[in-house]
C-alpha cells in the first residue's frame, strides 16, 4: 500500500486541461443576478488544492475538497464539520513515473501515449490488469490515507478514443461505465466525484455523488497566455449535460470549476454569481491548482 500511495505525483496539471484547449471564444464580462435562495447555495462551499500547504482555515470551510493524495501530511486538520475529503485519481491515463506503470504496460492495458502530455500513456479502461489496479491498488491506496472518497479525473479519454478510432476502441466509453458501477459496488460507503465524462453519464449518474463541469464560463488560452471567458453556447452545452445527469439521479450535487486571475475580483465574483444563479456549487482557481482561493464576499 505504502508503494501505490507514494506513486500520486504531478497530478496538478491532470484536472488543469480537460477541455480548456477545446472551449470557446471571448464573450463581455459575466455579470448575474442569483435568483432567491442564495444564501444557501452560497454557504455550500467546495475547493481544489494539489499544493502540500493547503491551509486549514480556508479548507474547513469547505463542504467539500479535493486534494492530491501524494503528499505526506495529515489531513485531519484540513477536515471542517461534515466535510468530505476527496482524493485526486486518474482512471483515463498512468503517468509513466507511477510504481504500477511497467506492470500494466507489459500486460498491454495501456494504449497511445497522450498528446498533449506525452509522459502519460492512454489507459485501455477495457483490460482486466486496468480493472484489477483500480479496484484492488489504486482506490484503497487513496482510502487508506483517510479520505472520504475519491475524485475521478480523465474519463474524457474514453469518448476521445473511441471517436479517433472506433475500431479499435470499440466499447472504451462502456468499459469505463462499468469500471466506476464496480467501484461504487466495492466501496459502497465511499463518496465519488467524477470530472465531466459526458458520454458515460446516462449510466454512469445513478453511481456517482458529486459530477463536475470544469471550464464552465473561463479558461485558460495556452497560446494567448491569458483567461479567458467563454461562450454562452459552450456555457450551455455543459450545463445541458449537468442537468440531465441530476434528473437521472436527483441526489447529485453539481459543481462547477473555472479559472480566472484572483488580482481581478471583480470578474471573479462574477463568475461565482453566474454560476451559482444556475444552481450549481462554484469554485474559481488559478491554472496550476496549487493554493485555496477565497470565495468573494458579500
Amino acid at each position: 500500500m505504502t508503494g501505490i500511495a507514494a506513486g500520486f505525483t504531478d497530478m496538478a496539471r491532470r484536472l488543469v486541461l480537460r477541455r480548456m484547449l477545446a472551449l470557446g471564444a471571448i464573450v463581455p464580462t459575466l455579470g448575474f443576478r442569483a435568483p432567491p435562495g442564495r444564501k444557501a447555495r452560497d454557504a455550500w462551499r467546495w475547493g481544489v488544492d494539489y499544493g502540500a500547504t493547503t491551509d486549514p482555515v480556508l479548507a474547513r470551510q469547505c463542504r467539500l475538497l479535493v486534494l492530491e493524495p501524494h503528499h505526506a501530511r495529515p489531513i485531519a486538520p484540513l477536515r471542517g464539520p461534515g466535510s468530505n475529503l476527496l482524493g485526486y485519481v486518474s482512471f483515463g491515463e498512468v503517468e509513466r513515473t507511477r510504481p504500477y506503470f511497467a506492470a500494466l504496460d507489459a500486460a498491454g492495458a495501456l494504449g497511445p501515449a497522450n498528446p498533449n502530455w506525452p509522459d502519460a500513456r492512454m489507459a485501455d479502461l477495457r483490460h482486466p490488469a486496468w480493472r484489477t489496479a483500480v479496484l484492488d491498488q489504486l482506490v484503497p491506496a487513496i482510502l487508506a490515507l483517510g479520505y472520504d472518497g475519491i475524485f475521478i479525473d480523465t474519463m474524457d479519454n474514453a469518448e476521445a478514443m473511441e471517436q479517433r478510432d472506433p475500431v479499435a476502441n470499440k466499447g472504451m466509453v462502456a468499459a469505463g461505465a462499468t469500471l466506476i458501477a464496480a467501484v461504487r459496488a466495492r466501496f459502497p460507503k465511499i463518496s465519488i466525484m467524477l470530472n465531466r465524462g459526458y458520454a458515460m453519464l446516462p449510466d454512469v449518474a445513478p453511481q456517482i455523488d458529486h459530477l463536475l463541469g470544469e471550464a464552465m464560463a473561463s479558461r485558460w488560452n495556452f497560446t494567448t497566455k491569458r483567461y479567458e471567458l467563454l461562450s454562452d453556447s459552450d456555457w450551455d452545452w455543459q450545463a445541458g449535460r449537468l442537468r440531465a445527469a441530476q434528473a437521472r439521479n436527483p441526489a447529485l450535487t453539481l459543481m462547477t470549476l473555472d479559472y480566472w486571475e484572483p488580482s481581478d475580483p471583480k470578474q471573479v465574483a462574477a463568475l461565482y454569481a453566474r454560476e451559482r444563479a444556475a444552481g450549481f456549487h462554484p469554485y474559481v482557481a488559478t491554472l496550476a491548482l496549487d493554493r485555496l482561493l477565497p470565495a468573494p464576499t458579500g
